[in-house]
C-alpha cells in the first residue's frame, strides 16, 4: 500500500482491523465484516501500527508472553526467540531501556512470532538502521514464501519493490491506481526541468 504520509493508509489499516469505524461503506477479510467480525478476523492478523504504544516497564519476553496469552499460547517460542535473535534484540531488557529501533523490533517480533495468516505491517522498517530493515524485509519474504498474505504499507517505493507482488497506491484518501509492481516500475518517469525569469 503506497503513497505519500497523510495519504490514509494508515487509516484504512485501522478500519481494516476495527479500530475506526468508517463513515461509510464496509470493508472484509477473509470474507468476513470487518465490523461485525472484527474479532474473529483478528485472531489470523498480526499487526504492527506506524504509532508503536508498548509497556514501558515490561521486560520485551514478558510483553511476548502477554501477547501470546491473548491468542491462546498458541505461539512457537522458538520462532519467537529465533525473530529475536535474527532482529538483535535481547528480550530480556525493559522496554524502557530500548530505543525507538528496538522498540521496533519488539513490534515485529509481536506481529510475526504467531505465524498469522495475514500480516498488516505499516511502515514496519520506520526507525531501524539498514541492516536490520533488510533482515525485516527478508522475513516478510519469508511470510509470503509460506503462503501468508503481507499487507504492507509504505511511503518508500524501493522497500515495496523488494517485497510487493502488487501495489495499490492511494492519494488524498482514494486508492487511484492497483496493479502488478513489475508494470509500476515499468512506467517511464519524465523529469521536467523549469527555468524561471526571476
Amino acid at each position: 500500500f503506497l503513497g505519500p504520509n497523510g495519504a490514509g493508509k494508515t487509516t484504512t489499516q485501522r478500519v481494516l482491523l476495527d479500530v475506526i469505524r468508517p463513515t461509510k461503506g464496509q470493508a472484509f477479510i477473509f470474507g468476513k465484516d470487518c465490523q461485525k467480525e472484527g474479532v474473529a478476523i483478528r485472531q489470523r492478523v498480526g499487526y504492527l501500527p506506524g504509532e508503536l504504544s508498548l509497556y514501558a516497564n515490561m521486560k520485551a519476553q514478558e510483553f511476548f508472553e502477554m501477547i501470546d496469552a491473548l491468542w491462546g499460547n498458541q505461539g512457537d517460542k522458538a520462532y519467537r526467540d529465533l525473530l529475536c535473535e535474527r532482529l538483535n534484540l535481547d528480550a530480556d531488557r525493559k522496554i524502557r531501556e530500548f530505543s525507538r529501533g528496538n522498540k521496533q523490533k519488539v513490534g515485529v517480533v509481536a506481529a510475526f512470532m504467531h505465524k498469522p495468516d495475514l500480516l498488516i505491517l505499516d511502515e514496519p522498517t520506520s526507525g531501524l538502521d539498514p541492516l536490520v530493515q533488510q533482515s525485516v524485509l527478508e522475513i516478510v519474504r519469508e511470510a509470503k514464501a509460506d503462503g501468508r498474505t503481507v499487507f504492507f504499507s509504505s511511503h518508500i517505493l524501493p522497500e515495496v519493490q523488494a517485497v510487493c507482488d502488487r501495489v495499490g497506491i492511494i492519494r488524498e484518501g482514494e486508492l487511484v491506481a492497483t496493479q502488478r509492481i513489475e508494470d509500476l516500475v515499468r512506467q517511464q518517469f519524465k523529469r521536467v526541468r523549469l527555468d524561471f525569469v526571476t
